[in-house]
């Protein structure tokens, strides 16, 4: 079938789904392979439960005219995303990032939608998966969309603007995360590069973070750049207060001189800056601007402020590596609060630096005064440290409620393999 009459079909039924647990009636339903499924298998269970047609790559056991065969059910959504996003003529704003990128996102979409129409990933719908369901669910209402993408190795980003085409693009930062897969510190800019390569190519627009110097060489040779940052650019601030909510002093391109935030830590700066500065060359109104930012309330597990009875939680779980650890632990340590206890969760896809930077967080740790250090698998069990450690995290939960804390602050992070909220029983 050719992607022109799939799409056809695509807009009587709008909403795609790779997963029958969440199917509704009505649904495009695509049969989706990896290691350890094969949605194949699914496709008349979902055919059953009401999907209007489902996507197959392998020949079906019976005929049904609602089961439509392709060569590759991955390539054909992907294929269909683009089709579709051909047919959109609105700003697609691209964003990736070694950290900070979700929450840009989330700032970025709460600011252009007090405005427009706009629609966004969904979650961390950022991959091979995510992205093309999130273009497929930007509906013909929409004004503006707002796509993230993550990536892990080179050529990822790349294979993602094939299909999403952005018009304008954010690196958030290049840090030291999925080393093993990027191949290094270089290797981070060059994949996440890929986004600014297709911005330069197609004549888009990029948003630059002017206090990063590694930036501005990555940015070369693209024809329009705004530039925010803390002493230069469209929009220009600097961190007010850090205790525990990040406020940001405005000191050009808003009327208003100060944004809230209810973000722990000043790293989350320019993700505040990124945002207001979209919101101003989008040509949202400052208070609009200010009063968004200040109405986002993390709930996933980033940067998140949880009151447990007198014990108060920073919450940033999500995810871990080098560069968002030293922020962390560094932000936590700068704190005004009492009894402070550190637990982190060790961190992944670090390859032959792992131990290496497992021990340099160790030696950070101990340039600070804790109540409690509590360090949870991985190779904190190799390196050498004098703290408390415990192989997972639901030890360590076991921990923390025998010791009956109270009045403490607590920082819980690590990697999403060490589902380190669960030590609050999130």
């Amino acid at each position: 079938m050719e992607i022109s009459e799939l799409y056809k079909i695509y807009q009587q039924n709008p909403s795609v789904l790779t997963d029958t647990r969440k199917l509704q009636k009505g649904d495009l339903f695509f049969a989706l392979k990896g290691p350890n499924f094969n949605g194949n298998l699914f496709a008349e269970k979902a055919l059953d439960m009401g999907a209007a047609f489902a996507i197959i790559d392998e020949v079906p056991s019976v005929s049904n005219e609602r089961l439509i065969l392709v060569e590759n059910a991955l390539e054909t959504l992907q294929q269909l995303a683009k089709f579709h996003r051909q047919q959109l003529n609105i700003p697609f704003i691209a964003i990736t990032g070694s950290n900070g990128k979700t929450t840009s996102k989330e700032l970025i979409y709460a600011v252009l939608s007090s405005h427009f129409k706009t629609y966004t990933t969904q979650g961390n719908l950022n991959n091979h998966i995510g992205v093309p369901l999130t273009i497929l669910s930007v509906q013909p209402d929409a004004e503006m969309a707002v796509i993230e993408m993550g990536a892990n190795h080179q050529k990822e980003i790349e294979s993602y603007c094939s299909y999403t085409l952005p018009t304008h693009g954010i690196i958030t930062n290049c840090g030291k995360a999925h080393l093993e897969g990027f191949g290094g510190v270089e290797g981070v800019r060059k994949g996440k590069g890929e986004l600014f390569d297709f911005i330069r190519a197609h004549k888009g627009t990029a948003f630059v973070y002017a206090d990063y110097d590694y930036l501005l060489p990555m940015s070369e040779g693209i024809e329009y750049k705004v530039f925010y940052g803390e002493r230069d650019g469209l929009v220009q601030g600097s961190v007010l207060a850090n205790n525990p909510f990040l406020k940001v002093a405005i000191t050009k391109g808003l009327s208003t001189s100060v944004i809230h935030s209810q973000l722990v830590g000043d790293y989350n700066l320019p993700n505040i800056l990124c945002a207001a500065a979209i919101g101003k060359f989008f040509g949202v109104g400052d208070e609009k601007i200010a009063t968004a930012i200040a109405e986002y309330s993390p709930s996933n597990s980033r940067s998140q402020l949880i009151q447990i009875g007198s014990n108060q939680i920073i919450l940033d779980a999500y995810n871990a590596n080098p560069t968002s650890m030293k922020a962390a632990i560094e932000n936590f340590a700068k704190l005004a609060a009492p009894q402070k206890i550190i637990m982190l969760g060790a961190m992944m896809e670090m390859g032959e630096d792992s131990m290496a930077e497992h021990q340099a967080l160790v030696e950070l740790i101990r340039n600070y005064t804790w109540e409690n250090v509590v360090l949870v698998g991985g190779d904190f069990k190799q390196v050498k440290h004098e703290f408390t450690y415990f192989d997972n995290s639901l030890e360590a939960k076991d921990w923390l409620d025998a010791q009956h804390f109270s009045g403490a602050s607590i920082l819980i992070k690590g990697s999403r393999s060490f589902k380190m909220e669960r030590v609050i029983g999130q």
